[in-house]
């Protein structure tokens, strides 16, 4: 099955914690997002990344997400990791099996995601239910 959303930012930050000169950076991120479609709710995202020097960056982090999927409700968590290069992010934000509570309990499920500069975002999960 598919579901088709769009997400808004609601809230971000992103602060370095480790920096060496001539070396890697890493920033931690703090995100929360406003889904509405076929997937509507919320979700907290906390993302680590090391950007090299030619400011590409690896990516990975947690996203909890509250709300309803078609006409189930519950939580999930999404594991994301990806690159950003060229202004552009690539993920693959993989449902956490068994990390589905209420009516989405067995949620398995994939986004792929690509994405620059935008004020919302469309995505489609791909998922099922155990």
């Amino acid at each position: 099955m598919q579901a088709n959303s769009t997400f808004t930012l609601i809230e971000a930050s992103e602060k370095p914690f480790s920096e060496f000169e001539g070396g890697p950076k890493l920033t931690k991120g703090n995100f929360k997002m406003a889904y509405v479609g076929e997937l509507q709710g919320e979700s907290i995202l906390q993302e680590l990344k090391c950007y090299l020097a030619d400011g590409s960056a690896t990516v990975f982090g947690f996203e909890q997400f509250t709300g309803s999927l078609g006409n189930r409700s519950g939580t999930f968590v999404l594991e994301h990791v990806g690159k950003f290069e060229n202004g552009v992010l690539t993920s693959k934000r993989n449902v956490v099996i068994g990390s589905g509570t209420g009516d989405l309990n067995g949620l398995k499920g994939e986004v792929n995601f690509q994405t620059g500069s935008a004020e919302q975002f469309a995505i489609t999960l791909e998922y099922s239910f155990e």
